[in-house]
């Protein structure tokens, strides 16, 4: 990691296409599954490698400047109608409607937000929680989703309803679960008006809107444990976009 004369590291936040930069993809699955076995924690649909070859999902990159070790990232899945996103598999013996819902989504371009992580070289420093949420909720447009889905930790609920998630009241109860295991809840999210943000907080609506408008710049971000320096580069290579095979079973706008 880049440490300058104040100390602070930085990292680079970059996007790809999961199929397209298999190597990469790979460096990112080690490192979830890392984190994910360091709490003990082993069945998580989000870290079902089906998605891996298939041209759907997009990942959130986090590496550090200097030495270009993963130091986090996220993924962004797109419903094929062929593979189901992960919070269908999660919850599927829970409430079968979660299928019907996501359905529905379908032709208006839906996608999930899963597969969030950070190492332990930069917790606390807000990679993991806000600013990978802002980057997940700011490339929405990129990729021309008309909704955006969510199945939030205990851990990462509050942050997302920061960057404009609202709980999905039908399903489970309340939008609620236990998963993935009994002591643990999760909630069921969406973002369903990804232009306007109207539920998000006004300081991050403003820092997603300003990443839209410049996708490529650095900035000083401020976690608890202190500062960091993030150099953004979210630009989706729209080849990537608009090469997928279900393109045609979407609405266009």
């Amino acid at each position: 990691m880049v440490q300058d004369k104040d100390s602070r590291m930085t990292v680079d936040i970059r996007i790809f296409r999961a199929d397209e930069n298999p190597d990469d993809t790979m460096r990112y699955i080690q490192g979830h599954r890392k984190i994910l076995e360091a709490y003990g924690v082993t069945q998580v649909t989000s870290a079902s490698l089906d998605w891996m070859n298939e041209p759907y999902t997009f990942i959130v990159m986090v590496e550090s400047a200097e030495l270009g070790k993963v130091m986090g990232g996220a993924r962004i899945q797109i419903a094929s109608g062929q593979l189901p996103l992960p919070i269908e598999t999660a919850i599927d013996d829970l409430d079968t409607s979660i299928f019907d819902y996501v359905k529905a989504k379908i032709p208006g371009r839906t996608a999930e937000f899963c597969g969030l992580w950070n190492s332990r070289e930069v917790a606390g420093f807000g990679i993991g929680s806000i600013f990978l949420g802002r980057v997940g909720v700011a490339i929405i447009e990129q990729l021309r989703l008309g909704s955006l889905f969510a199945f939030a930790s205990q851990a990462t609920y509050k942050n997302c309803m920061r960057v404009g998630f609202r709980i999905i009241k039908k399903l489970g109860i309340n939008g609620t679960f236990y998963y993935p295991k009994e002591d643990l809840l999760a909630t069921a999210l969406i973002i369903e008006d990804p232009a306007d943000l109207e539920g998000a907080n006004e300081e991050d609506r403003e820092r997603i809107l300003d990443m839209r408008n410049r996708p490529v710049q650095t900035a000083i971000e401020k976690g608890p444990k202190g500062e960091i320096i993030v150099n953004y580069d979210l630009r989706v290579n729209s080849a990537s976009v608009l090469n997928l095979p279900l393109e045609s079973h979407f609405a266009t706008t």
